[in-house]
């Protein structure tokens, strides 16, 4: 298989997904969503496979979109349009992206995250629709794009997390260490850095030795459980939001920011008030 962005391989009953874009971060482009679809339908179609792991190269899990490539691109479609926005061609192109970080959630075989460095924006997308996530100690995991341009679109929080804890990290886009997150109930496991990657292959051994057919069944009974409290209706209005914040007046003023000035500097004013993510102090 021709994977641009993310690497795969498998062994002792282990499929293994690597984004691999460490020069930004593993930030999402187009073609890292269309890799994901390709990388867990080869590791789904494989019988030697029963759990497979997600995971990052490079100093990060996911730093979210890429800005980059996603402001640019934005900008592009708008004025193609004469400055108009549809709200309609907007949502049918983030709802393949949505999909594609479903199909974590409707892969059969359990996927665990192994989050470490930074896991942010729309990579949080990619952890919380795995299904169990392991963090490095000082890992950090938050949504600062509700903040100012966005909205979790698959909108997991909710569904992982009680509605005090949902609701802070959603409205205040602030993060959890690997730590926090384990005691708010986000996350699995916390391990230091170095050890992570030891502790997730330990665990994905034990999973392994399952029947596969069992795996497939407790992961079905359990979000079935979610699908019937209106997971996908959620998700249908956390995407259509997200494009909205994308055009207030408040969210094309950051993208110009962001175009004009550079995205380190658009973030910067973003996450001055709340001094954390790059703004915390060294």
């Amino acid at each position: 298989m021709q994977l641009q962005t993310i690497d795969i391989d498998s062994g002792e009953g282990i499929g293994r997904i690597v984004l691999n874009r460490p020069e930004r971060l593993n930030a999402i482009n187009g073609q890292l969503v269309a890799d994901l679809r390709g990388a867990l339908a080869a590791h789904n179609d494989n019988p030697d496979v029963r759990v497979i792991v997600l995971s990052g190269a490079g100093r990060a899990f996911c730093a979210g979109y890429d800005l980059a490539w996603g402001t640019k691109a934005e900008d592009s479609v708008q004025r193609a349009m004469g400055g108009q926005w549809d709200p309609v061609r907007d949502y049918v192109g983030m709802s393949r992206n949505v999909r594609s970080y479903m199909q974590l959630w409707e892969s059969p075989k359990p996927v665990i995250a192994q989050v470490h460095g930074w896991c942010v924006g729309g990579g949080t997308d990619l952890a919380l629709c795995s299904d169990l996530i392991f963090m490095a100690e000082d890992a950090r995991i938050g949504y600062p794009p509700a903040r100012v341009w966005g909205e979790p679109t698959t909108m997991m929080w909710v569904y992982r997390l009680g509605m005090e804890h949902a609701k802070r990290l959603v409205l205040t886009g602030e993060s959890l260490t690997g730590e926090e997150a384990v005691r708010v109930g986000l996350a699995t496991m916390a391990a230091p850095a170095d050890q992570l990657a030891s502790e997730v292959t330990a665990f994905a051994r034990r999973l392994a030795t399952i029947p596969l057919n069992q795996l497939v069944m407790s992961k079905l009974l359990v979000n079935q459980a979610y699908e019937n409290m209106g997971l996908r209706t959620t998700q249908i209005l956390g995407t259509f939001m997200d494009g909205i914040a994308r055009h207030t007046p408040e969210g094309v003023a950051w993208r110009d920011l962001a175009m004009q000035e550079g995205f380190r500097e658009a973030v910067r004013r973003r996450d001055a008030p709340f001094g954390d993510y790059g703004e915390r102090p060294k």
